[in-house]
């Protein structure tokens, strides 16, 4: 019994060590040289955190581009999705309510044109990003809000669509908080 306990402490004490020091060690050095030293990007303005870059957030004003739908509320303490499949009646309903209030605040688009991630919400319910054709679809109703001509905010979303690392890892994407801050510095510049 003996040959058998000794090895399996050391083996233990080992991996305690290897696991619950040097691993938790080498992510924070390598988390310190991410954006915002591994603590999240928090973007501020005016001396104020308004967010952070890699949480979503809740737009609900016709002069904001609109984030991905949220099934915790945009909680990032209870970060996860609703659970629901494509056969629940009241998902299938939410879903089908999302897509009438998009085509009421978007008359020019069909069913066809609004991408998926604009009515379903993400595994996280956190998900900061649209893709370039959720952001695009939105410009026409912001312009009219904004009274801004329509080309003044595509250019806006051209530059803050953030391209896949290295062309191969990921999907185009665009920034919701970052580009609604954008559309705010656009207000205040003209004002």
């Amino acid at each position: 019994m003996r040959k058998y306990i000794l090895p399996s402490l050391r083996l233990t004490a080992v991996l305690m060590v290897l696991l619950c020091v040097i691993y938790p060690l080498i992510v924070a050095f390598a988390g310190s040289f991410s954006a915002g030293n591994g603590g999240g990007e928090k973007i501020s303005r005016n001396g104020k955190v308004v967010g952070y870059a890699l949480l979503g957030q809740s737009f609900s004003r016709p002069e904001y581009f609109w984030g991905r739908p949220s099934a915790v509320d945009y909680n990032a303490a209870g970060s996860g999705g609703s659970n629901k499949g494509p056969s629940n009646a009241d998902y299938l309903k939410q879903v089908s309510d999302r897509v009438d209030t998009l085509l009421k605040y978007h008359p020019g688009i069909q069913k066809a044109d609004i991408p998926a991630e604009m009515v379903t919400a993400s595994g996280s319910g956190l998900d900061p990003d649209i893709s370039l054709q959720g952001a695009n679809i939105q410009i026409k109703r912001i312009a009219a809000a904004r009274n801004v001509d329509e080309r003044v905010i595509a250019q806006l979303v051209v530059a803050h669509t953030e391209k896949p690392v290295l062309g191969l890892f990921g999907p185009t994407s665009v920034n919701v908080l970052k580009l609604n801050l954008a559309l705010d510095d656009l207000s205040d510049k003209t004002n």
